[in-house]
């Protein structure tokens, strides 16, 4: 019998700033069988998020870094072929870690099982059912804690994290304003999310100008996605006793050397709390997330957007459009069953 090849593409050298085909490469490697307790599924589904550039480095992160020489890491979603356990049969359909491969092989225990008769797609996992939409959630009502009448301010607004963050944070009595890099996804924000202003970040000139415009009453949450010169900004337009919760900063990932925020000292003069986090910080209450925002879905109350891509040989371009801006919502992977 003919052994089975599994394509992946693997961190080869870390990249210093924006990755290339030189720091992520391809290779096919055997197939092996999954061992005592593991189980393998054909990805149907990869994730593509920010943090992922973030693991590609040797900083200290909050798991640990990509090795070199192994698989990118990232969350999947596929279907059983090999089971050596009794929770998982041939054709189920499950979430685990894996990577940007064709097969992932992995504990069953860290397994997800999906229902496919649920009628919900099953890439809706990987966004506003899954980390994507865990983050928004509770970065925004635990870290953010807005309260009905206040200003929220949310960058990468139209992303796959900020645009859930926003219509949560209407859905909580809140008045919302989002910043994004182009006039259709400011119009997005407004006319289809129901924020009440956006701010085109790369056209609106000073930053804390237009911010202060389009918050006149100051800014109480700021839900932080990109870090940098936005930051900065951000902090001189909140109140007193605001609250930024720390999600990314995506302007830095491909910066060798990127400059340090440098209006901290608003933290201090307006008693302002800044709290990083990460969804994991939550992983006990990953059900009564994705229970909220299903039933938000099911309701017509939170609209998602998610582009998907075929082809894993498309994974790295796909992955880079994360940084410049020309993706719209979530981006997803598919490899074809029949592919």
């Amino acid at each position: 019998m003919t052994q089975m090849t599994n394509r992946q593409y693997f961190l080869a050298s870390r990249p210093a700033q924006m990755p290339t085909a030189d720091n992520v490469q391809c290779r096919d490697v055997p197939l092996a069988p999954p061992g005592p307790g593991e189980v393998t599924l054909r990805n149907l589904y990869i994730s593509l998020d920010p943090a992922i550039r973030g693991w590609m480095g040797d900083a200290p992160n909050y798991i640990e870094p990509i090795a070199l020489g192994d698989a990118v890491r990232s969350s999947v979603i596929g279907r059983v072929v090999s089971s050596n356990s009794p929770d998982f049969a041939v054709g189920d359909v499950a979430m685990s870690v894996g990577a940007w491969e064709q097969y992932t092989t992995a504990p069953a225990a860290g397994l997800n099982k999906l229902d496919e008769a649920a009628g919900i797609p099953l890439s809706l996992f990987l966004g506003a059912l899954g980390p994507t939409g865990l983050t928004a959630y509770f970065g925004l009502l635990e870290v953010g804690r807005p309260r009905a009448g206040e200003t929220v301010l949310v960058s990468a607004a139209a992303g796959a994290v900020g645009s859930v963050v926003g219509q949560i944070a209407r859905m909580q009595g809140c008045r919302v304003v989002g910043m994004a890099g182009t006039d259709d996804k400011c119009a997005w924000l407004v006319d289809a999310l129901g924020f009440d202003a956006a701010i085109n970040y790369r056209t609106c000139g000073d930053y804390t100008a237009a911010i202060g415009k389009a918050c006149p009453a100051g800014v109480d949450v700021y839900f932080d996605n990109v870090g940098g010169e936005i930051l900065d900004a951000a902090l001189l337009c909140l109140n007193p006793h605001a609250r930024v919760a720390v999600c990314g900063w995506i302007s830095t990932y491909n910066v060798a050397n990127p400059p340090g925020p440098v209006n901290l000292w608003q933290l201090v003069a307006k008693s302002v709390t800044l709290q990083g986090f990460t969804v994991l910080d939550y992983l006990d209450r990953f059900g009564e997330g994705i229970g909220q925002l299903a039933r938000w879905l099911q309701e017509g109350k939170l609209q998602y957007r998610e582009e998907i891509v075929d082809g894993l040989d498309n994974i790295l371009p796909t992955f880079l459009r994360l940084f410049d801006g020309s993706n719209a919502g979530k981006l997803v992977i598919r490899i074809p069953e029949q592919g």
